[in-house]
Order: C-alpha cells, then sequence, then structure tokens
C-alpha cells in the first residue's frame, strides 16, 4: 500500500550493484533485486529503456516479480527525447513493449526526460506535439531541465494536450528549472535529483563510477556551461543525500498536490550508493507524520 493514500513514492531503476549492502541484503544477485525491491516499494521508474529498447519478455520478467498492485512508469528511450526521432516504428516498438505490463494492469505511464539542450523554442514544442500524436492514448509526463520553459501559460499549454508535467529538486543553478510544481493532466509527479551543485556540470569519465560497475549505461550528460571541470560523471551529478531538513520542505508541497491530483508519484533519482532508498523510505515517514489520521 501507498505511504499515504494516493501518494506513490519509489526510486528511479533499481538495478545498482552499488545497492547491495546499503539496500539489498548482502550477497544478494542482480536477479532478485526486483523482488526484493517490491517488499520495500511499491512503484519503480524503469530507466534502462532509456538506453535501448528491450525485448518484451524482459518487461514480462519484471512484471513477474512484483505483487499485485505494483506500480511501473516506463522512460522513453533517449531517440525520443534527446534526438528528436518521431520515426513511427521506433515508437511502434516501443509501445509492444509495454504490453506485459498493460496485461498485468501494472502499467501507469511513461515519462519523457528532456536534456538541459532542450530549450523552450518552437521547434521543441513541435517535438513534444509530435509524442503526443505517437503516443495519442498513453499518460505521460515531461520533465525539462531548462528553466526557459518556466513560462507562465506552460500549464495550460501542456494541459490542452495531456501532457503531465514532471517536477524537480535539483541544485539552485543558473539556467536549471526551480521547484515549480503543476498539475496538468490530472496526476501530479516529482522527481528528486540531489541538490550536488559542486558536481552537476561535470563531464562524464568513461568506464567509471558506481552506475557503470553496476551495468547501468549513463545517461547522455546535458551540454555544460563553457568549460566545465571534469569528474567521474554523472554519478557524482547524482551523488547527494538528502537532509531530513530538506525533504520536509516538500511535505507541504506534496500535500498541496495530493489535494489538486488523483495520484501523485515520488521518484527518487539520487541513485549512488543506495542514497535514493534510504531518501524514499525517509519521505514515506514524513509523509505519515505529516497525515497521521490516513
Amino acid at each position: 500500500m501507498a505511504a499515504t493514500p494516493g501518494i506513490w513514492i519509489g526510486t528511479s531503476g533499481y538495478s545498482f550493484a552499488d545497492w547491495v549492502g546499503p539496500f539489498y541484503p548482502p550477497g544478494m544477485k542482480s536477479g532478485d533485486f526486483l523482488g526484493y525491491y517490491a517488499t520495500q516499494f511499491d512503484c519503480v521508474e524503469v530507466n534502462s529503456t532509456y538506453y535501448g529498447i528491450p525485448a518484451p519478455r524482459v518487461l514480462e520478467n519484471m512484471e513477474r516479480k512484483t505483487p499485485d498492485g505494483f506500480r511501473f512508469i516506463v522512460k522513453l528511450n533517449q531517440a525520443m527525447t534527446h534526438e528528436y526521432s518521431t520515426d513511427r516504428a521506433l515508437y511502434e516498438q516501443f509501445l509492444a513493449v509495454l504490453e506485459p505490463l498493460k496485461d498485468a494492469g501494472k502499467y501507469h505511464g511513461l515519462l519523457a526526460q528532456f536534456p538541459w539542450a532542450f530549450r523552450r523554442d518552437e521547434r521543441s514544442k513541435a517535438h513534444l506535439e509530435h509524442l503526443r500524436e505517437l503516443l495519442p492514448e498513453e499518460p505521460l509526463w515531461v520533465e525539462f531541465r531548462h528553466d526557459s520553459w518556466m513560462h507562465p501559460k506552460l500549464p495550460s499549454w501542456l494541459g490542452e494536450r495531456s501532457l503531465g508535467y514532471c517536477a524537480v529538486d535539483e541544485p539552485a543553478l543558473p539556467g536549471l528549472v526551480p521547484p515549480v510544481t503543476h498539475v496538468t493532466n490530472g496526476i501530479a509527479y516529482v522527481r528528486f535529483h540531489g541538490r550536488n551543485a559542486t558536481h552537476w556540470w561535470r563531464a562524464p569519465a568513461r568506464g567509471s563510477g558506481s552506475r557503470a560497475a553496476a551495468g547501468v549505461v549513463r545517461e547522455t550528460a546535458a551540454p555544460a556551461p563553457p568549460a566545465p571541470a571534469r569528474g567521474r560523471g554523472d554519478q557524482l551529478r547524482y551523488d547527494y543525500n538528502y537532509s531530513e531538513r530538506e525533504l520536509t520542505e516538500w511535505v507541504t508541497k506534496i500535500n498541496e498536490l495530493a489535494k489538486q491530483a488523483k495520484q501523485t508519484y515520488l521518484f527518487f533519482n539520487n541513485c549512488h550508493a543506495g542514497q535514493a532508498a534510504r531518501n524514499a523510505k525517509l519521505m514515506e515517514e514524513l509523509m505519515r507524520r505529516a497525515n497521521p489520521l490516513l
């Protein structure tokens, strides 16, 4: 059951080798990760679809490892969000992969996470129109990384197209999106990326870091300001452990979102060394404390 009625809390992905010990029991094999995860959380973002479109049996196996009532949100492939692809065959292939989740009643929508280079201009708005046309019946949330999208008309523009708005918690750096919330398709959505301002713009070093060690392909790095410092990659970008005070800042916002929305999803993407799972559990506890009668 959700920690608070109507509010679903989980993490952005679950298959990370460096979660063994901090979250998964010592010695646990990767094939057992999801089954264990589903004893702790009732929803997850499937991020592997961003890096490549799997065979339908992959999501079918995921579905089998989770109980009734478990929820999957699936991330769009990078060709759709980072390469502006409108190849109808690609979208048909992607939709076919979702069928096992849909048949089991565990599919709850798609996330389109765009890079920092995706600015608010006519080409980008046209691409969002194409996405809606190519995915006409799908619950779909859009995550922006560039603050040019923070326009007063954005909520109504998204709502007219039945596109959901994905709110973000990330460093307060120039050009990034502030923690603004909207409900534009009836369902609220928030992603917590951490506030690691020092390493946010550091370029990825190939083959290094926890995500590489976990067998997870790194996210394509967003174009950074001139001459970014070089570091160990996006595992540093998302290396952040939220304090109770920082998450408490969101409790009132989340309760307000829940009043406006039919459902509210909260996903933690600060996946380094199991921090996402730890922070998701802390958020569950904070929501229980704030809503003791529910």
